[in-house]
């Protein structure tokens, strides 16, 4: 299975933010954004204004680098909210809320979204009750996600829980903490999308 294997970090100075791809260290002083805030390589200090495509092809970039989507995998996700009725750019971003992987991070399962990947990958996870190990399972409304119970007496699962016991879960998302479940009330509106992207500039890069 294809990834980005180089460090994340990196993904966040170059699009100039946070994107949280490192869980706790995303808020600590060690985090790459507070130590060298500017675009990585040898010109990273002296890059110039952005064209139009430029600002295009970043606003893709940072949607895809914020749910770890890569290039072939999000131009399919692109083809198939084309498909959809309704606005391109509001059904792209639904599909991508929707993957698994995602859904476990906004529950607080995982500390990160790379973190929920592995995770599901390593078939921590249910699905209505099976075993679904596809970080991009798309899922829909009315389906229920929990934490496998042979997988709720693992350190790690353990001390992720103690770490987002906090963590508020979103509208869509109806959030069991006891029961480390959660179900999947509806699909999300854009306004309950609240990633840090122009999905119109997504939609205009591909038009071209």
């Amino acid at each position: 299975m294809a990834r980005y294997t180089e460090a994340v970090c990196r993904q966040c100075r170059r699009e100039g933010e946070k994107l949280f791809l490192k869980g706790p260290k995303c808020y600590s002083e060690k985090c790459a954004m507070n130590v060298r805030p500017f675009a990585p390589g040898q010109h990273g200090k002296g890059r110039k204004k952005s064209s139009e495509y430029g600002i295009q092809l970043r606003a893709k970039q940072r949607a895809r680098r914020i749910y770890g989507v890569l290039e072939t995998q999000f131009r399919n996700y692109f083809a198939e909210a084309e498909r959809r009725p309704g606005q391109t750019g509001t059904n792209l971003l639904q599909l991508l809320e929707t993957r698994l992987d995602n859904v476990v991070y906004r529950c607080g399962f995982a500390l990160s979204r790379p973190e929920a990947r592995q995770l599901v990958l390593h078939g921590h996870f249910t699905v209505n009750g099976k075993k679904v190990n596809i970080p991009s399972y798309a899922l829909k409304a009315g389906d229920e996600v929990a934490i496998a119970s042979r997988s709720l007496e693992k350190e790690k699962i353990k001390a992720i829980l103690e770490a987002t016991a906090t963590h508020p879960a979103p509208k869509w998302i109806d959030l069991n903490k006891d029961a480390r479940a959660a179900k999947v009330i509806s699909i999300p509106t854009r306004e309950e999308i609240d990633i840090p992207v122009d999905e119109q500039l997504i939609v205009e890069l591909y038009s071209k």
